[in-house]
Protein backbone atom coordinates (compact mmCIF):
# COMPACT_ATOMS: atom_id res chain seq x y z
CA UNK A 1 0.00 0.00 0.00
CA UNK A 2 1.80 3.12 -1.25
CA UNK A 3 0.22 6.33 0.02
CA UNK A 4 1.61 9.82 -0.72
CA UNK A 5 0.32 12.62 1.49
CA UNK A 6 0.65 16.37 1.93
CA UNK A 7 -1.13 18.52 4.54
CA UNK A 8 -4.32 16.43 4.69
CA UNK A 9 -4.51 14.91 8.18
CA UNK A 10 -8.29 14.46 8.31
CA UNK A 11 -8.47 12.89 4.86
CA UNK A 12 -5.41 10.74 5.52
CA UNK A 13 -6.88 9.40 8.77
CA UNK A 14 -10.02 8.40 6.86
CA UNK A 15 -7.93 6.70 4.18
CA UNK A 16 -6.00 4.77 6.83
CA UNK A 17 -9.25 3.76 8.52
CA UNK A 18 -10.33 2.23 5.22
CA UNK A 19 -7.07 0.28 5.04
CA UNK A 20 -7.55 -0.98 8.59
CA UNK A 21 -10.91 -2.42 7.52
CA UNK A 22 -9.23 -4.66 4.92
CA UNK A 23 -9.06 -7.69 7.20
CA UNK A 24 -9.11 -10.32 4.43
CA UNK A 25 -5.63 -9.58 3.05
CA UNK A 26 -2.13 -9.09 4.39
CA UNK A 27 -0.76 -5.67 3.66
CA UNK A 28 2.30 -3.52 4.25
CA UNK A 29 1.81 0.25 4.35
CA UNK A 30 4.39 2.73 3.09
CA UNK A 31 3.33 6.31 3.81
CA UNK A 32 5.40 9.11 2.30
CA UNK A 33 4.83 12.54 3.81
CA UNK A 34 5.49 15.88 2.08
CA UNK A 35 3.47 17.96 4.54
CA UNK A 36 4.67 21.47 5.26
CA UNK A 37 2.44 22.08 8.29
CA UNK A 38 3.89 19.41 10.56
CA UNK A 39 4.39 15.66 10.34
CA UNK A 40 1.22 13.85 9.33
CA UNK A 41 2.02 10.95 11.64
CA UNK A 42 1.93 13.31 14.64
CA UNK A 43 -1.70 14.30 14.03
CA UNK A 44 -3.85 12.48 16.63
CA UNK A 45 -6.29 10.84 14.23
CA UNK A 46 -3.53 9.75 11.86
CA UNK A 47 -1.41 8.44 14.73
CA UNK A 48 -4.37 6.48 16.06
CA UNK A 49 -5.00 4.77 12.73
CA UNK A 50 -1.31 3.92 12.36
CA UNK A 51 -1.46 2.32 15.80
CA UNK A 52 -4.50 0.30 14.72
CA UNK A 53 -2.67 -1.00 11.65
CA UNK A 54 0.36 -1.96 13.71
CA UNK A 55 -1.86 -3.62 16.34
CA UNK A 56 -3.34 -5.71 13.53
CA UNK A 57 0.15 -7.01 12.82
CA UNK A 58 0.63 -4.93 9.67
CA UNK A 59 4.02 -3.44 8.89
CA UNK A 60 3.86 0.35 8.74
CA UNK A 61 6.68 2.45 7.26
CA UNK A 62 6.42 6.25 7.55
CA UNK A 63 8.86 8.23 5.42
CA UNK A 64 9.58 11.94 5.23
CA UNK A 65 10.11 13.18 1.69
CA UNK A 66 10.16 16.97 2.07
CA UNK A 67 11.70 17.99 -1.26
CA UNK A 68 8.82 18.44 -3.67
CA UNK A 69 9.84 17.55 -7.20
CA UNK A 70 6.44 16.64 -8.52
CA UNK A 71 3.83 13.91 -8.32
CA UNK A 72 5.70 11.49 -10.57
CA UNK A 73 8.89 11.74 -8.52
CA UNK A 74 6.92 11.16 -5.32
CA UNK A 75 5.32 8.03 -6.76
CA UNK A 76 8.70 6.76 -7.96
CA UNK A 77 10.09 7.33 -4.46
CA UNK A 78 7.29 5.21 -3.04
CA UNK A 79 7.77 2.49 -5.65
CA UNK A 80 11.42 2.19 -4.72
CA UNK A 81 10.35 1.31 -1.17
CA UNK A 82 7.93 -1.42 -2.28
CA UNK A 83 8.78 -5.06 -1.55
CA UNK A 84 5.65 -7.01 -2.46
CA UNK A 85 4.64 -8.51 -5.86
CA UNK A 86 1.52 -6.31 -6.00
CA UNK A 87 1.52 -2.62 -5.09
CA UNK A 88 -1.53 -0.42 -4.57
CA UNK A 89 -1.06 3.30 -5.18
CA UNK A 90 -3.76 4.92 -3.07
CA UNK A 91 -4.31 8.68 -2.80
CA UNK A 92 -4.73 10.23 0.65
CA UNK A 93 -8.37 11.21 0.06
CA UNK A 94 -9.93 7.82 -0.70
CA UNK A 95 -11.89 5.56 1.65
CA UNK A 96 -12.05 1.86 0.76
CA UNK A 97 -14.98 -0.27 1.82
CA UNK A 98 -14.14 -3.59 3.48
CA UNK A 99 -13.12 -6.25 0.98
CA UNK A 100 -11.99 -3.78 -1.70
CA UNK A 101 -8.31 -4.72 -1.67
CA UNK A 102 -9.03 -8.44 -1.62
CA UNK A 103 -11.33 -8.00 -4.61
CA UNK A 104 -8.68 -6.06 -6.52
CA UNK A 105 -6.00 -8.61 -5.70
CA UNK A 106 -8.23 -11.46 -6.84
CA UNK A 107 -8.90 -9.61 -10.10
CA UNK A 108 -5.21 -8.89 -10.71
CA UNK A 109 -4.27 -12.52 -10.19
CA UNK A 110 -7.20 -13.91 -12.16
CA UNK A 111 -6.82 -11.58 -15.14
CA UNK A 112 -3.03 -11.82 -15.25
CA UNK A 113 -2.70 -8.25 -16.51
CA UNK A 114 -0.47 -5.35 -15.47
CA UNK A 115 -2.94 -3.45 -13.27
CA UNK A 116 -6.50 -3.26 -12.08
CA UNK A 117 -8.11 -0.10 -10.79
CA UNK A 118 -11.07 0.81 -8.64
CA UNK A 119 -12.28 4.18 -9.85
CA UNK A 120 -13.21 6.59 -7.08
CA UNK A 121 -16.89 7.46 -6.67
CA UNK A 122 -18.20 10.90 -5.77
CA UNK A 123 -21.25 9.97 -3.74
CA UNK A 124 -22.53 13.54 -3.57
CA UNK A 125 -23.54 12.88 -7.21
CA UNK A 126 -25.76 9.86 -6.52
CA UNK A 127 -28.78 11.62 -8.00
CA UNK A 128 -26.82 12.84 -11.02
CA UNK A 129 -27.09 10.12 -13.67
CA UNK A 130 -25.04 10.68 -16.82
CA UNK A 131 -25.92 8.09 -19.48
CA UNK A 132 -24.12 10.14 -22.12
CA UNK A 133 -20.87 9.58 -20.18
CA UNK A 134 -21.37 5.90 -19.36
CA UNK A 135 -22.43 4.86 -22.88
CA UNK A 136 -18.80 3.94 -23.67
CA UNK A 137 -18.75 1.24 -20.96
CA UNK A 138 -17.39 -2.04 -22.32
CA UNK A 139 -16.75 -5.18 -20.31
CA UNK A 140 -13.66 -7.24 -20.87
CA UNK A 141 -15.05 -10.49 -22.25
CA UNK A 142 -12.22 -12.98 -22.44
CA UNK A 143 -8.61 -12.22 -21.49
CA UNK A 144 -7.36 -8.70 -20.88
CA UNK A 145 -4.93 -7.96 -23.71
CA UNK A 146 -2.50 -5.10 -24.36
CA UNK A 147 -3.92 -2.01 -26.04
CA UNK A 148 -2.77 1.50 -26.86
CA UNK A 149 -4.55 4.58 -25.54
CA UNK A 150 -3.72 8.09 -26.76
CA UNK A 151 -5.53 11.36 -27.21
CA UNK A 152 -7.72 11.12 -30.29
CA UNK A 153 -8.24 7.37 -30.08
CA UNK A 154 -11.68 5.90 -29.28
CA UNK A 155 -10.19 4.37 -26.11
CA UNK A 156 -9.42 7.85 -24.77
CA UNK A 157 -13.15 8.62 -24.63
CA UNK A 158 -13.50 6.14 -21.77
CA UNK A 159 -12.22 8.82 -19.38
CA UNK A 160 -15.81 9.94 -18.80
CA UNK A 161 -16.70 6.61 -17.14
CA UNK A 162 -15.16 7.75 -13.88
CA UNK A 163 -16.80 11.14 -13.50
CA UNK A 164 -19.06 11.93 -10.54
CA UNK A 165 -20.91 8.77 -9.35
CA UNK A 166 -20.75 7.01 -12.72
CA UNK A 167 -19.00 3.91 -11.28
CA UNK A 168 -21.78 3.55 -8.71
CA UNK A 169 -24.50 3.77 -11.34
CA UNK A 170 -22.71 1.33 -13.66
CA UNK A 171 -22.21 -1.21 -10.88
CA UNK A 172 -25.90 -1.05 -9.96
CA UNK A 173 -26.77 -2.21 -13.47
CA UNK A 174 -24.53 -5.30 -13.28
CA UNK A 175 -25.45 -8.65 -11.82
CA UNK A 176 -22.44 -9.24 -9.55
CA UNK A 177 -22.40 -11.79 -6.73
CA UNK A 178 -21.19 -10.56 -3.30
CA UNK A 179 -17.42 -10.46 -3.38
CA UNK A 180 -17.39 -10.73 -7.15
CA UNK A 181 -16.17 -8.26 -9.74
CA UNK A 182 -16.56 -7.37 -13.41
CA UNK A 183 -13.56 -6.18 -15.46
CA UNK A 184 -14.00 -3.40 -18.01
CA UNK A 185 -11.95 -1.37 -20.45
CA UNK A 186 -10.53 1.94 -19.23
CA UNK A 187 -8.65 4.95 -20.52
CA UNK A 188 -6.94 5.12 -17.14
CA UNK A 189 -7.90 4.94 -13.46
CA UNK A 190 -7.07 7.61 -10.90
CA UNK A 191 -6.35 7.46 -7.17
CA UNK A 192 -6.68 3.70 -6.52
CA UNK A 193 -4.69 1.36 -8.76
CA UNK A 194 -3.18 -2.04 -7.97
CA UNK A 195 -0.18 -2.90 -10.13
CA UNK A 196 1.78 -6.03 -10.74
CA UNK A 197 5.05 -4.53 -9.48
CA UNK A 198 7.22 -6.40 -11.96
CA UNK A 199 5.09 -5.13 -14.86
CA UNK A 200 5.25 -1.54 -13.60
CA UNK A 201 8.99 -1.68 -13.08
CA UNK A 202 9.52 -3.32 -16.48
CA UNK A 203 8.09 -0.24 -18.21
CA UNK A 204 10.16 2.11 -16.02
CA UNK A 205 7.66 2.92 -13.27
CA UNK A 206 7.49 6.66 -12.79
CA UNK A 207 11.14 7.12 -13.74
CA UNK A 208 10.13 9.61 -16.43
CA UNK A 209 9.74 12.29 -13.76
CA UNK A 210 12.91 14.28 -14.70
CA UNK A 211 11.29 15.14 -18.06
CA UNK A 212 8.49 17.02 -16.25
CA UNK A 213 8.33 20.35 -14.46
CA UNK A 214 7.60 20.03 -10.74
CA UNK A 215 4.03 21.26 -11.25
CA UNK A 216 2.22 18.69 -13.36
CA UNK A 217 -0.70 16.28 -13.35
CA UNK A 218 -1.50 13.02 -15.12
CA UNK A 219 1.61 11.10 -14.09
CA UNK A 220 -0.49 8.01 -13.36
CA UNK A 221 -1.84 8.14 -16.91
CA UNK A 222 1.67 7.79 -18.33
CA UNK A 223 2.51 4.80 -16.14
CA UNK A 224 -0.79 3.07 -16.90
CA UNK A 225 -0.59 3.61 -20.65
CA UNK A 226 2.89 2.09 -20.69
CA UNK A 227 1.72 -0.90 -18.64
CA UNK A 228 -1.38 -1.31 -20.82
CA UNK A 229 0.72 -1.45 -23.99
CA UNK A 230 2.81 -4.34 -22.66
CA UNK A 231 0.58 -6.20 -20.22
CA UNK A 232 -2.97 -4.83 -20.43
CA UNK A 233 -5.00 -3.18 -17.69
CA UNK A 234 -8.59 -3.05 -16.47
CA UNK A 235 -11.00 -1.38 -14.12
CA UNK A 236 -13.29 -3.46 -11.93
CA UNK A 237 -16.83 -2.97 -10.68
CA UNK A 238 -18.12 -2.64 -8.06
CA UNK A 239 -15.42 -0.18 -7.12
CA UNK A 240 -15.50 0.11 -3.33
CA UNK A 241 -13.41 3.30 -3.50
CA UNK A 242 -15.06 6.50 -2.32
CA UNK A 243 -13.61 9.92 -3.05
CA UNK A 244 -13.74 12.24 -0.03
CA UNK A 245 -14.33 15.19 -2.37
CA UNK A 246 -11.97 17.50 -0.52
CA UNK A 247 -10.36 20.34 -2.48
CA UNK A 248 -7.51 19.09 -4.62
CA UNK A 249 -3.91 19.75 -3.61
CA UNK A 250 -2.93 19.70 -7.31
CA UNK A 251 -3.96 23.20 -8.27
CA UNK A 252 -1.66 23.78 -11.25
CA UNK A 253 -2.73 21.46 -14.08
CA UNK A 254 -1.32 23.37 -17.01
CA UNK A 255 1.10 20.52 -17.77
CA UNK A 256 -0.36 17.07 -18.37
CA UNK A 257 2.38 14.47 -18.04
CA UNK A 258 1.06 12.31 -20.85
CA UNK A 259 1.14 15.22 -23.28
CA UNK A 260 4.82 15.78 -22.48
CA UNK A 261 5.96 12.16 -22.40
CA UNK A 262 4.01 11.13 -25.50
CA UNK A 263 4.94 14.15 -27.56
CA UNK A 264 2.07 16.62 -27.48
CA UNK A 265 3.60 18.95 -24.95
CA UNK A 266 6.88 20.77 -24.69
CA UNK A 267 9.48 19.34 -22.35
CA UNK A 268 10.26 22.11 -19.88
CA UNK A 269 13.91 22.18 -18.74
CA UNK A 270 14.43 21.61 -15.02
Amino acid sequence: MLVPTVDRPAELATTLAGLASQTDVDLRLVLSDQSRLGRAADEPAVAAMLRVLRAQGREVVVLAHPERRGLAEHRQFLLEHATTPAVLFLDDDVWLEPGSVGRMLDALRSLGCGFVGSAVQGLSYLDDRRPHETAVFERWDGPVVPEEVRRGTPAFDRWSLHNAANPTHLAAELDVEPGGWVPYRVAWVGACVLYDREALETVGGFGFWPTLPPEHAGEDVVAQWRVMERFGGAGILPSGAVHLESPTTVTDRRVEAHDVVFGRGEVIPR
